[in-house]
């Protein structure tokens, strides 16, 4: 009777066609994979059929498998994992140990722990810089797998229908991204906001509705105009 490795975590976003390309390109079936797999790692139950199983997208490997699979391929688990969506997958792509990025950011591994399972991040902003620096998050990935989009849409809206010096500070704190690159991007984006709102009225006094769509589609795609001009990589 095979046994079934725990699955009491979830699992990274796997990447079953390169993990295909990467076991072709080594010449290997299968079973080669799976035998290293056992003999170098101890993972006893798995058989060519589950390595199929991975490559086909029937089934995706835990974490341990995917260690044991990207040391039986020769490459490094972030060749097998899609695009990261949270702050553990992101984690598990470079292969780094929960302590050691807790360690690096200065908070408690338990409350590292718990802010991985919640998407919500409550670090500072030097610990946010930190977050960003061990993990390699652009700022936009920052971001989203800190659980910051709706707020920093909420802060967007009111930076380019206000006062965007208002919303600097606030913004700061929330994103790793330079002082004074932001205060540009804020100042561009409520220049441009508040034209197409004054283009909304015409030299007879009326509305423009083309205008007025304008205004309106600019604020539903905030977020996507506020990180087409952000250059920190």
């Amino acid at each position: 009777m095979q046994h079934k490795a725990p699955a009491d975590q979830p699992t990274p976003p796997f990447n079953a066609p390169a993990a295909r390309r990467l076991r072709e390109a080594l010449g290997m079936a299968p079973g080669h994979v799976a035998y290293g797999m056992r003999a170098s790692y101890g993972l006893t139950y798995i058989t060519p059929e589950t390595v199929v199983a991975w490559e086909r997208g029937d089934a995706v490997p835990t974490a341990a498998e995917l260690t044991a699979l990207a040391g039986a391929l020769w490459c490094s688990q972030a060749d097998l994992i899609g695009e990261p969506r949270t702050l553990r997958e992101h984690r598990l792509s470079l292969g780094v140990a929960p302590e050691d990025v807790a360690r690096e950011v200065g908070v408690e591994i338990h409350a590292y722990l718990r802010m991985e399972e919640t998407g919500e991040w409550r670090g500072t902003e030097r610990q946010s810089a930190a977050l960003a620096r061990t993990l390699r998050l652009a700022p936009r990935a920052f971001a989203t797998v800190t659980g910051r989009d709706r707020l920093l849409a909420d802060l967007l809206r009111s930076a380019v229908t206000t006062r965007w010096q208002g919303q600097t500070r606030p913004l700061g704190r929330l994103l790793p991204v330079p002082r004074r690159e932001l205060e540009d991007v804020l100042q561009e984006m409520h220049l441009e906001y508040q034209a197409l709102m004054a283009a909304t009225l015409s030299w007879g006094g009326g509305s423009s509705p083309q205008s007025g769509d304008a205004g309106r589609e600019f604020l539903e795609g905030i977020l996507d105009e506020f990180w087409s001009r952000i250059r920190t990589p």
